[in-house]
């Protein structure tokens, strides 16, 4: 057994998992899981740089993270960042901060990279179910970006392509600082557009068509399918390996673009940081069902954060 940390610092949220890793059971003995909203991602889609006050919630979060790896003894650790400090031209002083913090260089992975992390974390434990058949496309479905994996026991295909809940929130429905409560139509479209625009470069690299099982990752599935099995409080224990049909996703995702933001944060699963985010994330999530032409997802509550942890293990 080997004591690893993980750290996945995306564009909206950064998570902390430390676990045993067992290679003898392909089993990660959960020990700490956590996540913070931090959104260092805000404003990086307009202005191309990280701001500043995201800066500090996301080294307030590390400095959390630093103590929680210390008292748990975790002595290998890997940071990895996606989208947001992939985009942004002060990249160089988010690795300054978060090495002075916790003593390791955050390392900005690609988009492919990111995928196959995502891959391993989410199919590695489906190995031998029979009731999960291969091949899987797997999609985690990002604050900046979303990445499409298909394959089986190992990777076949992966693209990563720059739509994500924060950036298409950002992109059409905040207007001088104010998110558009609910959106407008035009707001919709354009929204779908630019979805339909991604998926067409997803399909260019990656066979979105003929997977035997969908695999949804990350806060707005995990979302979704919380509100679809009814619950009053966010269960990752109920909400992973749900399956969730793609009638359920339309039916949320009208709900979602009628509601305001009172009404949404007024839903019991709903995390706070989610909330103005989570429309654009179900629209993502809904198109993706749609072209693919799965009749449900398979929702996974193990996806990059343990992919990362087991390529340090």
């Amino acid at each position: 057994m080997t004591r690893v940390a993980a750290i996945d610092c995306g564009t909206n949220s950064i998570r902390l998992l430390v676990a045993d890793a067992d290679p003898s059971t392909g089993e990660l003995v959960e020990l700490d899981r956590r996540m913070e909203i931090v959104r260092l991602g805000q404003g990086v889609d307009r202005t191309g740089r990280l701001a500043p006050e995201a800066l500090e919630r996301t080294f307030a979060a590390c400095r959390q993270y630093a103590e929680a790896i210390k008292e748990h003894g975790a002595r290998k650790i890997r940071f990895v960042a996606t989208s947001a400090s992939r985009d942004a031209e002060n990249r160089d002083e988010f690795v300054r901060g978060v090495l002075d913090i916790l003593g390791v260089e955050p390392e900005v992975i690609s988009g492919d990279e990111e995928a196959e992390f995502s891959f391993i974390g989410a199919t590695k434990e489906l190995a031998g179910r029979d009731h999960f058949e291969k091949p899987y496309l797997v999609v985690d479905i990002g604050g900046g970006s979303t990445e499409f994996v298909v394959g089986d026991d190992h990777v076949r295909a992966a693209r990563s392509v720059d739509i994500g809940c924060v950036r298409m929130t950002e992109r059409h429905l905040v207007h001088d600082g104010v998110v558009s409560d609910p959106p407008t139509p035009d707001e919709i479209a354009a929204i779908r557009a630019d979805i339909d625009v991604a998926l067409d470069l997803a399909e260019e690299s990656v066979p979105l068509t003929g997977a035997a099982t969908l695999v949804g990752l990350a806060g707005t599935v995990t979302t979704v399918a919380a509100i679809a099995l009814g619950l009053d409080a966010y269960d990752s224990e109920a909400i992973h390996h749900s399956r969730i049909t793609i009638e359920q996703v339309q039916e949320i995702t009208g709900r979602l673009l009628a509601s305001t933001h009172a009404e949404r944060a007024a839903i019991g699963a709903m995390h706070p940081g989610r909330v103005d985010v989570i429309t654009s994330g179900a629209l993502i999530l809904l198109a993706v069902m749609k072209r693919t032409g799965a009749r449900e997802v398979v929702v996974s509550e193990h996806d990059i954060l343990d992919g990362i942890g087991w390529s340090v293990a």
